[in-house]
């Protein structure tokens, strides 16, 4: 399986800082270099009509600053760059595509690390050749610095690095690229390792239940399992947050000079806001994960967008669903931390789930209010949670036992903590006027 272990480093002395951030420094200077060469391509800018991004000669740039970064570094920064230049491409393929939803704001070419006036972004990656890892008592890092930088500051060897903390993954069959990088919100280093594990870690559901999760922004997932759990995460104030931060990079951005179009206020400003909500992303997957596997899931359904976006577009709810909640990212954390437990992510069709009455069965007549779905049958229930067991019902083409009381998470920016709200009654309900008295109402949340 494919894991990563993040975690924070250290320099060991004053010098040992210098270096890093030099080095650091170094590397997205050769990132912004190689970066306009390809740019001025693309755009057709400087004599360069006849050449495309890939026409760009970067074997003087490696060969520049491989005296700083070592050879191996040089080679890794510009090829990062060539990765994110293809995926440039492919996402503006997607948005040209009609048949592909996924991609709904034309894309933006690879854009640069600071300036050497206002400030670098400090980042670099190195080949997993090119680093050593040692984990216990006394964790290090050590990674390779080039000829020049060691002369620069009188040093023998790598340079070593002290490790926080410990590793979510310390034994593992082989370790990736390292990405390494100065966090200027939190003031420290840090690091990214990727690593391949044995399968052998991964646990096995203790049963074959089903589970389908609900995904939107308001109530970021609404779960129901077919023990007749049901799992809310709301996602109110974290949006608020997002779009606050959204509002005050606008207003930044606003005052910036003519051919101007951003700073490293606003570039932290975009960091902090996407370290906030990838945060919060893996913390939800793992505590909901951890829930469904005590509850022997080992298949969850997951709604496709698709159908959705088709018939319920609107500039919010892209704004929700691809930047904030960023849907596909948080789909494969989901199916990534899923492997873990041994179970299964499934993406399906959910449309009209949100419409359809689970007492009678209509759709036309349902009406949606904030988080209540009413119908003129007499049902009453919270709209997200009945719309992920419909679609559970979907799925597994069976009635879904009676439901226990909604539990409810509220994002504390370090944990889902159990709502207040939890368990309240009366989550849904129908007019007894309206029930035949034999009565046989679907089931759905009490």
């Amino acid at each position: 399986m494919k894991r990563t272990n993040m975690f924070t480093v250290r320099p060991l002395s004053e010098g040992g800082e210098h270096l890093l951030r030099d080095l650091l420094d170094a590397s997205a200077a050769l990132w912004n270099e190689t970066n306009y060469e390809r740019l001025m391509r693309y755009n057709d800018e400087d004599g360069y009509e006849s050449e495309d991004v890939w026409d760009a000669e970067t074997g003087h740039l490696e060969g520049r600053y491989k005296g700083v970064l070592g050879a191996s570094t040089a080679q890794q920064v510009i090829r990062k760059n060539s990765e994110a230049w293809r995926g440039f491409f492919r996402l503006k393929e997607q948005y040209h595509n009609e048949s592909n939803t996924s991609v709904t704001e034309h894309p933006e070419p690879p854009g640069f690390r600071g300036n050497e006036d206002e400030g670098r972004q400090l980042k670099t990656v190195i080949r997993n050749t090119s680093y050593t890892v040692e984990w216990g008592d006394r964790s290090r890092l050590e990674i390779l610095v080039g000829n020049e930088l060691k002369n620069r500051y009188d040093h023998t060897g790598r340079l070593r690095l002290e490790i926080a903390g410990d590793p979510n993954w310390p034994d593992y069959e082989k370790q990736g690229r390292l990405d390494l990088w100065y966090d200027e919100t939190e003031s420290t280093f840090r690091a990214s390792q990727p690593v391949t594990v044995s399968d052998d870690v991964r646990a096995t559901p203790l049963a074959s239940e089903k589970a389908a999760l609900d995904i939107g922004a308001n109530n970021l997932v609404a779960c129901t399992t077919t023990t007749g759990q049901h799992y809310l995460y709301e996602g109110r104030q974290l949006f608020q947050r997002f779009r606050n931060t959204t509002r005050h990079i606008a207003e930044l951005q606003s005052k910036l000079e003519d051919g101007r179009y951003s700073s490293e206020r606003i570039q932290r400003l975009y960091r902090k806001r996407t370290r906030r909500r990838d945060h919060a992303q893996e913390a939800l997957c793992r505590d909901l994960l951890d829930r469904l596997y005590a509850e022997g899931v080992d298949t969850v359904y997951i709604g496709g967008l698709t159908d959705v976006l088709d018939t319920h577009w609107s500039v919010e709810t892209n704004a929700k669903t691809h930047n904030f909640w960023a849907f596909r990212q948080f789909t494969e954390r989901l199916v990534c931390t899923a492997e873990e437990y041994g179970s299964s992510v499934e993406v399906r069709s959910e449309a009209w789930t949100s419409q359809e009455c689970p007492q009678c069965g209509g759709t036309d007549r349902t009406t949606r209010h904030q988080d209540t779905l009413i119908c003129p049958c007499g049902f009453e229930g919270h709209a997200d949670l009945t719309a992920s067991e419909t679609f559970l019902e979907r799925q597994t083409d069976q009635a879904v036992r009676p439901m226990a009381r909604s539990v409810r998470f509220e994002w504390d920016d370090h944990d889902w903590s159990e709502s207040p709200r939890s368990h309240r009654p009366k989550d849904q309900r129908t007019d007894p006027s309206t029930v035949d008295r034999d009565g046989n109402i679907a089931p759905g949340v009490t």
